[in-house]
């Protein structure tokens, strides 16, 4: 079987099969919005694209939380129950406070409910973080069992009810809430800023600096880079700490859009955050991946899911499809890791069959 090239001018073969395997996110993104553009004339209208990439925002965010974890060679389950948690939270606070000691509520203003809740996520993270590199837990199963203990705790919290109507009141001092998941800036989304700020810094952190290097080492080989000087315990720790952020920071996102804050929101919302990371490829072994394409697998997947609500596809064939696009990206992923390892094997070969040239003879 030969593979598909093209020679350049310069007299370089591009293996076009290849270029197809490294795009296949960006590729698989222009085709959605083809498809739904033909099936439904309202897919392409300015305010259907706002209200999806608004919904893109939730899973794009914890996508680059996710990112962290998989690059360092993790995986973190809990995000979706911290998404619900930090909510609940906020919900807690902006319907008051009770101090059941001073026998008072308490309503603190919406900048101290923003930093609460963002600080019970980081500290979410930085439990997983304890288990994985202090006692040695398996990340899966650390992140798994935390998954339940989070949703639990925003069960207790909440006793299973909603808190609604979060606007606050003026009397109150708590209003306000509203602006993160219902406002806008420019006639665009606070939450699409929000997505994009995020996107700008972790490509800052993992391009520009120490950290971002020691995360592409500690996931790459982990001994390796311990060997080196890269301080590999507190690598781990931090990347659980950023996704436990940034699945509080959609926590009140959505519970602030939606005006009211449950103990069930966000569930499965972490196997979307990973198949978002996978499609964009990333490799779950750790050591390869990229917030850009983080953010186009998010983007697949919010639009692949309000296409398919948009042309009438039936619940359960949504998911169905989900999972076998999942699937699909695993696969493509495998095989462009087979190619390269078989690049890899034949330069190899081929440099060790050119022949030494002799030194010149001294006189």
């Amino acid at each position: 079987m030969t593979e598909a090239t093209q020679t350049t001018g310069r007299g370089r073969k591009i293996d076009i099969g290849a270029l197809l395997l490294e795009g296949r996110a960006f590729i698989a993104l222009a085709a959605l919005i083809v498809i739904f553009a033909l099936l439904s004339d309202s897919f392409l209208t300015f305010s259907n694209l706002v209200t999806m990439t608004k919904h893109v925002a939730y899973n794009a965010i914890l996508a680059l939380g996710m990112l962290f974890v998989i690059l360092k060679g993790g995986i973190d389950l809990s995000i979706g129950s911290i998404v619900g948690l930090s909510g609940v939270v906020a919900g807690t606070m902006l319907q008051g406070w009770q101090l059941t000691l001073l026998d008072i509520v308490v309503y603190p203003q919406v900048w101290f409910v923003v930093i609460i809740s963002l600080a019970v996520g980081t500290f979410c993270g930085w439990v997983n973080g304890v288990l994985v590199t202090r006692f040695n837990v398996a990340p899966f199963i650390a992140t798994l069992g935390m998954m339940y203990v989070v949703r639990g705790a925003a069960m207790l919290i909440s006793s299973g009810t909603t808190y609604p109507r979060l606007r606050g009141t003026e009397e109150n001092g708590n209003q306000g809430f509203l602006l993160i998941g219902g406002g806008q800036i420019l006639g665009i989304p606070v939450s699409i800023w929000i997505m994009a700020v995020f996107a700008v810094v972790a490509f800052l952190v993992l391009r520009k600096t120490p950290f971002g290097r020691w995360v592409y080492a500690t996931g790459g080989n982990d001994r390796a880079a311990e060997l080196s000087g890269v301080p590999t315990t507190k690598v781990k720790l931090r990347v659980y700490m950023i996704s436990g952020f940034c699945a509080a920071t959609t926590g009140l996102i959505i519970a602030s859009e939606l005006t009211s804050a449950a103990p069930q929101t966000g569930e499965t919302f972490e196997l979307n955050a990973i198949a978002a990371v996978v499609i964009g490829g990333a490799a779950l072994s750790g050591g390869r991946g990229n917030v850009r394409g983080a953010l186009i697998g998010a983007f697949v997947i919010g639009f692949l899911s309000d296409g398919l609500v948009l042309v009438g596809v039936s619940t359960f064939w949504q998911m169905a499809i989900k999972g076998a696009v999942i699937i699909l990206a695993v696969m493509l992923d495998q095989a462009q890791q087979r190619i390269k390892r078989s690049k890899n094997s034949a330069a190899a070969a081929a440099n060790k069959r050119e022949p030494v040239e002799p030194a010149p003879a001294t006189p």
